[in-house]
């Protein structure tokens, strides 16, 4: 089983940033004219020694009626499964922290252990010109993101098919998706060369590229590192930030070492240049869902645009929320919070393992599919010949027949007919995926039939 995070790397010194003026040209109208929050960006201000601050209207935490935050957790990471239970206690500083509101970008604690982490586990120094900012799970700052960076109209990169959440997104923007193959491999970089090599000289190209590089929602798939390689060096030569939505990275479990992110790449390869990545980690699949936290990394004129948006959103992401995970972090340090991804990835590839045998024992002639090495889903064709959909199949008659999966045309923006489906393996014991199965095969098997009749 490979661990979780690579060898320690060594951190590349000959890395070129990106001057922070060159990112007004990626800023959205919208961005450009947000300007800081008269009150929040006074805030640092507080901590100036021998200022009495008459600033903000905060509540009076005399008054708050929680006055001790106890829970129960492993004692280490490894043993996340475990039957044995440590009971921590948030310290009294945090948890005044965590009450009271708190700067737009996350608690000081909580962004320095996430900015130490990401400086290790990726290989790069915060010298280099990038920050962490907290938020409200990974969707919240990639909302926020595409926002700074998009203006209505404008053409964005996209992978073929794509995450269904973010589809939205550039919808309300009325942006013209730029559909990039993928296949087993992930991106193919060979599409995305081809797509802005053919690039109307009168048309703007895209400014950003969007994907989804470890276990892929919903192809399963994790762009393999020469086509990492290669999207890099395509964002240097036509000038595109690469938006690299991360939310499997800690759930991968390919028998290969692991491939590096694009935030470590690009300090590792082609002239060393960086700041063309915007990274969204969360903890959502490996802590808590519920718990609404995740994290930007990235260059810090892009990270002060997205933190400009949330002081008028919703102000800040919760710090009642990071004084919890941070207590936990805390208790396990950076190699029992590994330890722990590793007891999760390894738990999904045993799922992974169930699925993909029923799917031999249910389906193995009426669908076809690659096996994932990272996530929480399976990406399957149905054999339904040239005038198949997966639609009709799977929204209608399989629900009909008593199991419920994603068509796969909800992942491509124009709805296109396909014959593909989107299954996820993360939630069910091995009685209920045979079952599921079963009158999966059931509802296929009269489908096919019908099909010939027509």
């Amino acid at each position: 089983m490979p661990t979780s995070s690579m060898i320690e790397p060594e951190i590349p010194t000959d890395v070129n940033p990106i001057p922070a003026s060159s990112y007004l040209s990626f800023l959205s109208k919208d961005a450009k004219a947000r300007k800081p929050s008269p009150i929040r960006g006074l805030f640092p201000l507080e901590q100036t020694p021998g200022v009495i601050s008459l600033l903000a209207g905060k509540p009076n935490a005399a008054l708050f009626p929680f006055t001790s935050v106890q829970f129960t957790a492993p004692p280490s990471g490894a043993d996340a499964s475990g039957s044995e239970q440590t009971l921590l206690k948030v310290d009294d500083d945090l948890l005044a922290m965590g009450l009271q509101y708190a700067p737009t970008s996350g608690i000081a604690p909580m962004v320095e252990w996430l900015t130490e982490f990401q400086e290790q586990e990726h290989a790069r120094r915060k010298s280099e010109g990038w920050r962490v900012s907290v938020t409200a799970g990974s969707q919240d700052a990639l909302y926020k993101a595409i926002q700074a960076l998009v203006d209505p109209g404008d053409p964005v990169l996209i992978e073929k098919p794509v995450y269904a959440g973010v589809i939205p997104i550039f919808e309300a923007l009325h942006c013209e998706m730029i559909e990039v193959e993928t296949d087993a491999e992930g991106l193919n970089s060979l599409s995305l060369r081809e797509t802005l090599e053919n690039w109307p000289s009168s048309k703007p190209k895209p400014k950003v590229l969007y994907t989804i590089p470890y276990g892929c929602n919903p192809t399963g798939a994790t762009t393999s590192l020469m086509r990492r390689k290669e999207a890099l060096d395509l964002s240097r030569k036509h000038n595109f930030l690469i938006l690299e939505d991360d939310p499997y990275y800690f759930m991968y479990f390919g028998t290969r070492p692991r491939i590096a992110s694009y935030f470590m790449l690009e300090a590792q390869t082609g002239d060393r240049s960086v700041g063309r990545v915007l990274r969204f980690d969360s903890f959502s699949k490996i802590l808590s869902s519920g718990i609404r936290m995740g994290f930007v990394t990235g260059p810090a004129p892009l990270l002060d645009a997205i933190d400009r948006h949330t002081a008028i959103a919703n102000l800040q992401p919760s710090s009642f929320s990071q004084a919890i995970i941070l207590t936990l972090l805390r208790s396990w340090g950076r190699q029992g919070f590994l330890a722990h991804v590793q007891t999760v990835a390894a738990f999904y590839r045993a799922k992974r393992d169930v699925f993909e045998a029923a799917m031999r024992r249910h389906l193995h002639d009426i669908a076809e599919w690659n096996t994932p090495e990272a996530g929480m889903f399976f990406w399957f064709r149905l054999l339904l010949g040239e005038n198949g959909d997966s639609e009709s199949v799977i929204r209608t008659k399989a629900f009909e027949g008593g199991v419920l999966a994603l068509p796969g045309t909800v992942f491509f923006p124009n709805g296109a007919r396909t014959t593909y489906v989107r299954a996820s393996f993360s939630l069910l014991e091995e009685e209920q995926v045979n079952e599921a199965l079963r009158r999966l095969r059931v509802v296929m098997l009269k489908e096919k039939e019908d099909l010939k009749g027509q």
